[in-house]
């Protein structure tokens, strides 16, 4: 079984959503998001804690630094195969787009039909980095660990696989952007104008190096998290994304 799970509708002929939650994130931080998403798009929606977070088992420390590469290859499809995934989109925010992004280049899955990637990292970048960094000082000085207990088994294991990883000296090399020249399906890319996470040049990165088609969003007012800040653009953009994979879909069919 997949700890940590929701369901938001299952419409068994529609695509499924897959979400895969940011860094310090999990199935309940999604708040009402999934229900609202199901909503929009007619789509079934999953949602799962990844090892570490939420109610899933904790993930031994330190995370190694390719962490979201290993949830990509050895995790994510297993999860799909328990949950009897048939086809849908991966939709990632954060972390989980860049997991979504390396699994939609790197993993054979046929059953993905496309790729939802909401701020995105494909490389480190000093903004990012010391925002992270000032997301320890919180840790450590405030109620934030309190906080995220309310959501985590483990806050620890949590915010210390994620912050350590992150801050180690050679996560400033990290850079997974060669995934992008493998994409072969629709992508959709979303961001916030202000995200404090990661600048613009993320987004670009997909524009100017992806062969298959990608469709971007810059949301304005918005910082990291635009679900939560601007839900309803970002709902429209993706229930217009899918409408699109469906029109791709039936156009195979009558072809075929």
């Amino acid at each position: 079984p997949v700890p940590g799970t929701g369901k938001a509708g299952s419409p068994d002929a529609a695509l499924t959503i897959v979400l895969l939650h940011e860094g310090l994130g999990c199935v309940a931080l999604w708040r009402d998001f999934p229900e609202q998403l199901a909503r929009a798009t007619g789509c079934g929606v999953f949602a799962f804690s990844r090892p570490g977070y939420g109610q899933s088992d904790p993930k031994p420390l330190p995370w190694p630094l390719d962490y979201m590469t290993r949830e990509a290859a050895q995790v994510l499809p297993e999860v799909l195969d328990a949950i009897g995934f048939r086809r849908g989109v991966l939709f990632g925010h954060s972390d989980g787009a860049t997991i979504a992004a390396i699994f939609g280049g790197s993993v054979i899955d046929h059953r993905v039909r496309g790729l939802v990637l909401m701020a995105p990292h494909f490389f480190a970048e000093p903004t990012g980095l010391a925002e992270i960094a000032k997301a320890r000082d919180a840790y450590e000085t405030t109620d934030l660990r309190a906080k995220l207990a309310k959501y985590h088994s483990n806050p620890d294991n949590a915010f210390r696989g994620w912050n350590d990883s992150w801050l180690h000296p050679d996560f400033i090399n990290w850079n997974v952007a060669d995934v992008i020249d493998y994409w072969r399906i629709p992508v959709l890319g979303i961001q916030g104008r202000q995200d404090q996470y990661g600048t613009l040049d993320q987004i670009a990165e997909m524009e100017t190096r992806s062969y298959a088609p990608v469709d971007v969003a810059i949301l304005d007012d918005c910082k990291h998290p635009p679900h939560h800040e601007q839900p309803d653009q970002v709902l429209r953009h993706v229930a217009d994304f899918c409408t699109r994979l469906e029109r791709i879909e039936a156009e195979k069919v009558a072809i075929g």
